[in-house]
């Protein structure tokens, strides 16, 4: 498999278990109760519109936002991880409180505040980016890469898109119980991917210290 393809499939899989369009049907269903079929098409199209192009604003300019503050890749995957597992945890047994997830406010345009941000483009799905564009970055083939992420992005705010306009009929076909035990099987998966992250900064972090360790062991 060409490594583009394998970019497009992880990067994909990746946010559609972040964004897990499933989890924002019941709240844009809230949101919309009373609304024409026009104005719910409306406000779907411009949260997922909202979405890529926060996603695009991150994948192009979030390393360099990381220079500009003299972060080390290392440490963005390790916070990224640890952002996923908080996500992940919160997914699979969700607080009241509702942590990185708070409720709806109707006095905000609803489509970027909270359908878009931070229901489908929330703190994991930024860790999630920024990670995937700092190892395009270290690529020898970075612009095929980033051709790829960015049409994996299109991909998945693609499907989230669909998702919600077809709201309804999926809550009636798989219910509320199947949305929420959807919602923790997917929690499982992105807490595993939060810890895989933490533990290949620290690897990569510490391996400095390694080398230099063992050169002073050698002499």
């Amino acid at each position: 498999m060409k490594p583009a393809i394998a970019l497009f499939i992880s990067l994909f899989t990746t946010l559609v278990a972040i964004i897990n369009p499933l989890e924002a049907i019941p709240v844009y269903l809230g949101l919309m109760d009373g609304k024409s079929d026009d104005e719910q098409r409306r406000v779907a199209r411009r949260a997922c519109f909202y979405a890529m192009l926060l996603c695009f604003f991150f994948l192009f300019f979030g390393t360099l936002l990381l220079r500009l503050f003299e972060v080390p890749l290392s440490m963005v995957r390790v916070v990224g991880g640890v952002i996923l597992t908080r996500v992940g945890f919160e997914l699979f047994a969700p607080t009241p409180s509702g942590g990185l997830i708070p409720r709806a406010d109707t006095q905000t345009d609803v489509a970027f505040i909270p359908l878009a941000m931070p229901i489908m483009f929330g703190p994991g799905a930024i860790a999630t980016v920024i990670s995937m564009a700092s190892t395009i970055k270290q690529s020898d083939t970075e612009l095929i890469h980033f051709v790829a992420a960015c049409a994996a992005i299109v991909a998945c705010l693609g499907a989230t898109y669909l998702s919600l306009i077809y709201a309804k009929p999926i809550l009636r076909k798989i219910g509320n119980q199947g949305i929420d035990a959807a919602t923790r099987i997917v929690g499982f998966f992105v807490a595993a991917m939060g810890m895989g992250l933490i533990f290949q900064g620290a690897v990569e972090f510490l391996a400095p210290y390694g080398r230099v360790a063992g050169v002073a062991v050698g002499t």
